[in-house]
């Protein structure tokens, strides 16, 4: 098919000689990136659909920039995290605008979380709330810090945590914002950014802004979402996991508290409102925290069913639903006292309704029987995935006819010191093909990691996409030079206890060859830890997870120049170290998804009862695409080189072993221990053959 004129323009600006090649010192042009912003550009055109897996290394931002920029088309870039949405706003938006030499207005816009709240602030000021000295410090910065901001975004306070108590103090939410009534609207942050969103050609947001507003959650993009013609989606996995979120609807004890704080704050402007507000302030407070100590018997994360096992969280969550009630008619005479205390008034009605809903709506039956699994692996009994399989296995089933899947899953966690009660629809399809299509735009959804086995259904699967466009945009370097896939022969099943001692003894020849230089990840926080005390007191600097915050592990392991760092599933994505500091990535175990995970075991559930296979169809894609994330950590550019040691035996012992390899780059292959010396040493790497190797490890050389 030949490509659009919008196709044509941005391989052109991408190609040797073009636009970006004569004004950007460091572009250098990439078949692939061409390829991929050609097929971006033709679904700009269609208005369609397309998935494009963008291996690491091929540019995928200029190659979506460029036809965004190109076309004049209103556009939407939703990225994975603020981080990045930053990064594409401040530093490559500018630089692709500037080579292609076109003034189109851009905007950054992100959730009203990130912006200072005018009103609320004022509200903090001279209260008792402050735990320190450090607190009272750090909110006397902010007040200085918003005198002078033009754009009110929190993240130009370097200094200050995303953690902070003090943000829910100066930030608003969409239940607490007082909207047009508020006293400081007319300066309004939130208003400002949305109203510059509204009057750009190009609009940089991240994925929770976007799905929050998919979900009619309206955090300020609402009134931009029917303009739009194309929507981007980067870092485009993420989304059906957030969007799961989105749809569904939770109560924390958080906001409860905030609320009662909130009503006892609008007192100070209201002459004899705190004798009515006191009282019932106090007893919500009493009611979130008693309802937190009642829980403490329960597992960290469970079922309402599990939860309802429990008389006294019962009793617990009645106390709150009547502390609920009184702080209404509490506040019901002074709702036309101030705009304050009606917001209040609205917000203690939703939080009793949401949590009678949590608790009233009935209990789905489980399915399945509790089984032992060991850490993060597939159920011992996992389904052989061939259609002769399937046949047997619905031929087995039981006569009756099973139960109609349900279409959400009702579960509560809990923190250190409070709880989250959540309704988590199982399936997101639905509602993301209805936006879809009732925005008549084109969408891109692009990643490194989305195809499992080259193959893109369980995507768009998830995404509600019958028969989408894809593209697969293979990464530009010379893996065979660049990089060794290790699979350390004699390790046990990963069941085992012993598997973490096992895992030491082969890693240590490893980082002995490579000096350090290792990222190894883990399945689980226990085999991190159980790692961690094994591998104390080595020759490396020793960097863990949970010992300091991920940017400062980051910063000191890039530092030391021969570190080891341990890290769990956050570090598989948005970690980027480039250079000879990461020479080594070690996984120690198939990212299989937690089996006690409440929405993944109802996810599977409903996927059995459709008469699927959970495996298959769940299981088994989210892990390859866990995996290829963490494996991404290696090769960061041209540059790069490094060593990739894959320490689960099921690779090989499993028949699914090659679905995981097969979505790999394709990187050389090797089980001697003296490959890696080579590779590290300088020395030729001579791989064996296929006949040379032993029968079960003959996959590998093939």
């Amino acid at each position: 098919m030949e490509p659009s004129r919008l196709g044509v323009a941005s391989r052109a600006a991408l190609s040797e000689g073009g636009d970006l090649a004569r004004n950007i010192a460091a572009f250098a042009p990439r078949s692939a990136q061409q390829d991929l912003s050609v097929a971006i550009a033709d679904a700009f055109e269609s208005r369609s659909t397309l998935l494009a897996e963008a291996g690491t290394g091929t540019g995928k931002t200029f190659a979506y920039l460029v036809p965004a920029l190109l076309s004049g088309l209103k556009t939407i870039v939703s990225t994975g995290t603020r981080a990045l949405q930053d990064q594409l706003y401040h530093r490559d938006l500018p630089r692709v605008r500037d080579a292609l030499g076109i003034g189109l207005k851009t905007a950054l816009l992100k959730g009203r979380a990130n912006y200072l709240c005018k009103y609320r602030t004022e509200q903090a000021k001279g209260e008792p709330r402050f735990t320190s000295r450090e607190y009272a410090a750090q909110f006397q910065r902010i007040v200085s810090w918003a005198g002078r901001t033009r754009a009110g975004d929190l993240a130009e306070l370097d200094a200050l945590p995303e953690d902070s108590p003090l943000l829910p103090m100066v930030t608003s939410t969409a239940e607490n914002c007082l909207g047009s009534e508020c006293p400081m609207y007319a300066d309004c942050f939130v208003v400002q950014a949305r109203q510059r969103a509204q009057a750009a050609d190009l609009v940089v947001v991240n994925h929770h802004l976007l799905l929050a507003d998919l979900a009619l959650k309206q955090e300020g993009f609402g009134e931009i979402l029917p303009g739009a013609q194309a929507f981007v989606v980067d870092e485009a996995h993420q989304l059906p996991e957030l969007a799961s979120q989105f749809f569904g609807e939770a109560i924390s004890a958080r906001p409860l508290v905030e609320l009662a704080r909130d009503a006892l704050a609008e007192c100070k402007t209201v002459t004899g409102a705190l004798a009515t507000v006191q009282v019932p302030a106090r007893d919500l407070e009493q009611a979130v925290r008693g309802l937190r100590a009642a829980m403490d018997d329960l597992p960290v994360r469970a079922t309402r069913r599990r939860a309802a096992e429990l008389p006294a969280v019962e009793a617990a969550f009645d106390e709150l639903e009547q502390a609920l009630r009184a702080m209404q008619n509490a506040l019901d005479s002074l709702r036309a006292a101030a705009p304050g205390f009606d917001s209040c008034h609205a917000r203690a009605k939703d939080f009793e309704t949401k949590l009678k809903r949590w608790r009233g709506a009935p209990v789905p039956r489980p399915v399945q029987e509790e089984a032992e699994y060991d850490d993060f692996s597939p159920p011992p009994r996992e389904p052989v995935v061939s259609a002769e399989a399937d046949e047997t296995a619905d031929a087995g089933q039981d006569a009756e006819a099973p139960a109609a899947p349900d279409t959400s899953v009702l579960w509560y966690e809990l923190t250190a010191r409070g709880f989250r009660l959540a309704r988590t629809p199982l399936d997101v399809a639905g509602p993301l093909a209805e936006h879809r299509e009732r925005s008549r735009a084109a969408w891109v959804f692009t990643s490194a990691t989305l195809a499992v086995g080259g193959h893109f259904q369980h995507y768009a699967q998830k995404l509600g996409l019958a028969e989408p466009t894809t593209l697969l945009a293979p990464s530009p370097f010379d893996w065979a030079q660049q990089a060794l896939l290790y699979l350390p022969p004699g390790l046990p099943d990963p069941a085992v206890r012993h598997y973490n001692e096992s895992l030491v003894d082969k890693l240590r020849p490893i980082l002995e060859a490579s000096g350090g230089r290792a990222f190894v990840l883990f399945a689980s926080h226990r085999a991190l830890r159980e790692t961690a005390e094994l591998l104390r007191g080595g020759p490396w600097p020793l960097f863990v997870q949970g010992e300091a915050p991920r940017h400062v592990l980051l910063e000191r392991f890039r530092a030391s120049g021969n570190g080891v760092l341990l890290g769990a599933a956050s570090f598989r994505e948005g970690v980027d170290v480039a250079g000879e500091a990461l020479s080594v990535v070690v996984i120690d175990k198939l990212p299989f998804a937690a089996p006690d995970d409440p929405v993944f075991e109802a996810r599977l559930d409903a996927i059995k009862r459709g008469g699927g296979n959970p495996f298959r169809d769940e299981q088994l894609p989210q892990a390859v695409i866990a995996l290829k994330q963490g494996a991404g950590r290696l090769i960061r550019s041209e540059t790069d080189r490094g060593v990739l040691v894959l320490c689960d035996p099921r690779l090989l012992s499993k028949s699914y072993g090659k679905t995981f390899l097969d979505s790999l780059p394709p990187l050389p292959r090797t089980r001697r221990i003296e490959d890696v010396a080579d590779f590290f040493s300088g020395r030729p790497v001579v791989l064996e053959s296929a006949s040379a190797s032993s029968s079960d490890d003959d996959d590998y050389y093939r």
